[in-house]
């Protein structure tokens, strides 16, 4: 391969401390919440976002009150976007059945797709109100059929947001939160006096979020690792810089450590994108953010051939990835790890996020090799069955698992499997032995 950056971001020794960094603070905390409950998060709320009401969930009046806060037309348009992800994510529901199926006469195998029981969904909001997180990680949940689902975003400017709150209960939330951070996760996943723990997280979040949720993983479930929002362009000369910079500072606007890299095989393009990305700054209101984030974390790297772009893309794994070529469907085809694609120059990442209808909780941190994102699946649980409906399939079955348990030396196993074969078919099987073949028992 020949590929050349043209830009890179910071080296990975330098993440690596950060991380190291932020794993420490994360456990303090989490130790903090489990310790000392509601005093923890109430500290914690008052020391990073100056919030400290009577009680930090919302009743019912709390909600209306701040839903008559919103235009008719920011509540249609609430409602649009989260009608489309119900669409995408009940179509998927319905995409997964339950089975039973009969393997062998009177041997019936079967599984049932069952709902998480409690959920706790994070919609990030600190520095910008996430609106679309809740559609995401509520509504999507809700039709998966979550009997409890819990829902924590932080303060906005001090209070409540009213948008945020709005797609929470519209998205079928039945507890409200107003918790940000470490201390809102913690809360949900630990317990406290006032809040019952759940089964399972779900949502984005800052590096601290997505640290504390892989601390908690094993304690509850996680959807995944989502942590600062990744983006990559892959794009050839059909398209222009002004188009690649809009599409990767759009993303790094999200915060100060938001990777945003092109892959190309034009040096033209290249050049222009960053061009452009100079030019935008200069204009853009979020540029401090985008700024800090593409001087840190941007790349821009040429490659030879469509080959090589689609190696180098599959190698970084990245969370949003949107794809401008002449062939690209052949990325479709070909491509095997990254959160989400964004194919052709009229899509783009930011419909993606907040309206299209797919889910934009994706992984991040190359966990693209293993997971896709968040999806109404991830809500529900696969569980096997099975019965033997006839005296024959438990002597059949019986007698092959009997020889089988005695071969890996498990007597109890076997015994297990032997009794069924003395009782429903009359075969003496010595206590401590292997079934007979039925060829010798006949």
């Amino acid at each position: 391969m020949t590929i050349e950056y043209l830009k890179r971001g910071k080296p990975a020794d330098e993440r690596a401390e950060d991380d190291a960094k932020t794993r420490a603070v994360v456990e303090a905390t989490l130790s903090d919440i489990e310790a000392r409950g509601d005093a923890a998060v109430r500290e914690l709320s008052e020391k990073f976002d100056g919030y400290s009401p009577a009680s930090y969930r919302l009743s019912e009046a709390d909600i209306a009150a701040l839903m008559a806060e919103l235009s008719d037309r920011e509540l249609a348009d609430i409602k649009f976007a989260q009608e489309q992800v119900v669409k995408f994510a009940q179509a998927q529901r319905d995409s997964m059945l339950d089975i039973e199926v009969e393997t062998l006469p009177g041997v019936i195998l079967g599984h049932k797709n069952i709902p998480v029981q409690s959920v706790g969904c994070y919609v990030p909001g600190g520095k910008f109100p996430m609106v679309a997180s809740a559609h995401m990680s509520v509504a999507t949940a809700s039709v998966a059929g979550v009997p409890r689902i819990v829902a924590c975003t932080p303060p906005w400017q001090g209070k409540p947001n009213p948008a945020v709150i709005a797609a929470m209960h519209l998205g079928g939330a039945h507890e409200i939160y107003v918790l940000g951070g470490i201390q809102a996760v913690g809360a949900m996943a630990i317990g406290t006096e006032t809040i019952e723990p759940v089964h399972m997280l779900v949502g984005p979040g800052n590096a601290f979020v997505a640290e504390a949720k892989r601390q908690l993983y094993g304690r509850v479930g996680i959807d995944l690792f989502a942590g600062p929002t990744e983006t990559m362009v892959i794009a050839d000369d059909t398209v222009d810089g002004e188009l690649c910079a809009t599409d990767l500072l759009g993303q790094a606007e999200h915060g100060y450590n938001s990777p945003a890299v092109l892959v190309t095989n034009s040096r033209k393009l290249a050049e222009e994108t960053l061009s452009e990305i100079d030019r935008i700054l200069t204009i853009l209101p979020t540029a401090d953010t985008a700024r800090t984030s593409w001087e840190e974390y941007g790349e821009v790297i040429l490659c030879d051939s469509y080959d090589e772009m689609l190696a180098v893309a599959d190698d970084i794994a990245s969370e949003h990835v949107q794809v401008m070529t002449d062939r690209d469907d052949w990325f479709l085809e070909n491509m095997t790890c990254y959160g989400a694609l964004f194919l052709g120059a009229r899509t783009n990442v930011a419909n993606g996020d907040k309206v299209i209808g797919t889910n934009h909780t994706l992984p991040t941190k190359k966990a693209g090799r293993y997971t896709g994102g968040l999806w109404v699946g991830k809500f529900l649980k696969t569980h096997s069955y099975q019965k033997v409906l006839t005296d024959e399939a438990a002597t059949m079955i019986g007698e092959y698992g009997s020889r089988l348990c005695m071969l890996e030396g498990f007597v109890g196993h076997a015994e297990q499997c032997n009794i069924r074969v003395r009782r429903y078919g009359g075969v003496n099987v010595p206590y401590g032995e292997g079934a007979p073949h039925r060829e010798a028992a006949e």
